[in-house]
C-alpha cells in the first residue's frame, strides 16, 4: 500500500510538471513548442525515484500511462499523443531490460527516451497544424495563432531543440542521482 501512494505521488508531480510545461505557452507560443527540452530537468528527479519504486519493468509504462489515460479522460489526448508516448514508452523499457533495470546504465540511457514525452504531447503542431491553428483561435487571446505559425514553421529549431534534448536528458538524469544520494 505504501508503494501505491509513493506510486500515485510520482505520477501527479510528473502531471504537474506537464501542466506547468503545457502552462508555460501563456508567455509565447515558442515556450511551449520548445519547453520539452528542459522538462527533463524537472521529470529526472520523478523518473529516479520512480525506479526506486519499481525495479523492473514498468516504470515509464507507468508514468506515461497515467499521463495518457488522465489527458484521455479530459479529452486532452490525440493520436500523436498515444503513438508517441506508445513508441517512447517501449523504447525505453526495452533499453532498461538490455541495459539492466537497476543498473546505472539501464537508469540513464531508459530516461533519454522517457524525455522527450512532452514532445509527443506538443507534436500535434506540426501533424495537425490547421487544428492547432483553430484551437489556438478558440482557446487562447486574439493574434496567438499568429505567434504560432512562425514557431511551427521554423522546423530546423525543433530539429536543435530535439537533438538538444539528448544531451540535457543526460545531464539532467544525473544531477538527479548526485541529488538523491545526498
Amino acid at each position: 500500500m505504501k508503494n501505491v501512494l509513493k506510486l500515485l505521488l510520482m505520477g501527479i508531480a510528473y502531471l504537474a510538471i506537464f501542466i506547468l510545461g503545457a502552462t508555460s505557452g501563456i508567455i509565447h507560443p515558442m515556450c511551449y513548442a520548445y519547453i520539452g527540452a528542459l522538462l527533463p530537468l524537472l521529470f529526472s528527479f520523478v523518473y529516479l525515484y520512480t525506479t526506486k519504486i519499481i525495479k523492473g519493468f514498468g516504470v515509464t509504462t507507468f508514468l506515461n500511462g497515467f499521463i495518457l489515460v488522465l489527458f484521455l479522460l479530459a479529452g486532452e489526448a490525440d493520436w500523436t499523443l498515444v503513438i508517441g508516448f506508445i513508441a517512447l514508452t517501449a523504447l525505453s523499457e526495452i533499453l532498461r531490460y538490455f541495459l539492466g533495470y537497476n543498473t546505472k546504465k539501464g537508469v540513464r540511457w531508459g530516461f533519454v527516451p522517457f524525455a522527450f514525452s512532452f514532445f509527443a504531447y506538443t507534436l500535434h503542431w506540426w501533424t495537425d497544424t490547421e487544428g492547432s491553428l483553430a484551437a489556438a483561435v478558440e482557446e487562447m487571446p486574439a493574434g496567438y495563432d499568429e505567434m504560432m505559425k512562425p514557431v511551427i514553421d521554423n522546423v530546423p529549431m525543433l530539429i536543435v531543440v530535439l537533438l538538444l534534448t539528448i544531451p540535457i536528458s543526460i545531464f539532467a538524469i544525473r544531477i538527479a542521482e548526485r541529488t538523491c544520494k545526498k
